[in-house]
């Protein structure tokens, strides 16, 4: 009885955690994450990144999704954002609370002469659940679904092929993968207090009970694709 009570309470507490606790409306946390210094995220500059390959996904909160992804080898820079609706200019509030039909995702600058389209496709499938429809963990709903995004017929062979591959292997067992294979339009970056938001803010309970979890599972199953200070 006691293991009973203990597992009900902790699918309780993660229950109430959520990527969407953060709104725009939290002011004071808001005011906070502006007096950290930008130098947490050593962004490249416009041209700089004009060098790299983008590639796009999503696969529930992005706050834990961009960390995942720099964590990666080749992969130069991460930015939160929004994409997969057809709103102009979404805010994360709308998305967060289901006001739209985007998705949080990220978009990845990488380096095909590190690392392959083929081998982000790999951690994008390995680094969450793509059998659960509308639901990451303990988010829920359409802005968390999983999506993996495509720029060409040559990008959308790749993903669908290791689709196939997954169901081939029976990886899932009987559930089956709802990851929508969908055609890249437009990606919306989130607002500046959401990028890097795992490093910047350690001791929120989400990163400390969700992300950072979700984090070190991935690195455990990656190691070979983990930058040298990422291990």
């Amino acid at each position: 009885m006691n293991i009973v009570k203990t597992t009900f309470l902790t699918l309780l507490i993660l229950a109430s955690l959520s990527c969407q606790s953060k709104t725009k409306s939290d002011n004071q946390e808001i005011a906070q994450k502006e007096q950290i210094t930008n130098s947490v995220k050593t962004s490249l500059s416009a041209d700089q990144l004009k060098n790299y390959e983008t590639a796009y996904f999503a696969s529930g909160c992005f706050w834990c999704v961009e960390a995942i992804f720099e964590s990666v080898k080749g992969v130069k820079e991460v930015y939160s954002g929004y994409s997969g609706g057809t709103e102009k200019n979404p805010t994360y509030e709308q998305v967060s609370y289901g006001r739209t039909s985007h998705a949080e995702a990220v978009e990845v600058y990488y380096d095909p002469k590190i690392i392959s389209f083929t081998q982000l496709v790999q951690v994008f499938f390995g680094s969450h659940d793509p059998t659960t429809l509308n639901r990451q963990g303990p988010d829920r709903g359409a802005q968390y679904r999983s999506i993996a995004f495509y720029k060409n017929e040559k990008e959308k062979k790749i993903i669908k092929d290791y689709i196939g591959a997954l169901e081939a292997e029976n990886v899932y067992g009987e559930r089956t993968i709802v990851t929508e294979v969908k055609v890249f339009d437009k990606f919306y970056r989130a607002e500046e207090y959401h990028q890097d938001y795992e490093r910047r803010n350690p001791n929120n309970s989400y990163i400390r009970n969700v992300s950072v979890p979700r984090l070190n599972r991935f690195k455990e199953n990656f190691q070979s694709y983990l930058k040298e200070d990422a291990h």
